[in-house]
């Protein structure tokens, strides 16, 4: 029983690095993309299983970790096609 609640708790671990590596690496979408993934899906694992407070957090943060992300690329993408008319 021990063993599972650390397999657990090591999920939501997981996720809120991954989380804070998907926050701070924005600008790199080859960091960005994988991060954000995978700190919703351990989140997400994490939560069911459990309900840890660790997993909601790196759940959160990794979809604002992808949604900054997603800001930058297309603001950049916009202000190069406005840039060209």
């Amino acid at each position: 029983m021990e063993m599972e609640s650390k397999q657990k708790s090591s999920l939501g671990i997981a996720s809120l690095v991954l989380g804070i590596i998907s926050i701070c690496s924005a600008l790199f979408w080859y960091i960005n993309i994988p991060s954000s993934i995978l700190a919703i899906v351990f989140g997400s694992k994490s939560i069911k299983k459990v309900g840890s407070g660790l997993g909601k957090a790196g759940f959160i943060l990794g979809i604002i970790g992808f949604a900054i992300f997603a800001f930058i690329y297309i603001s950049l993408a916009l202000m190069i096609i406005l840039s060209n008319i």
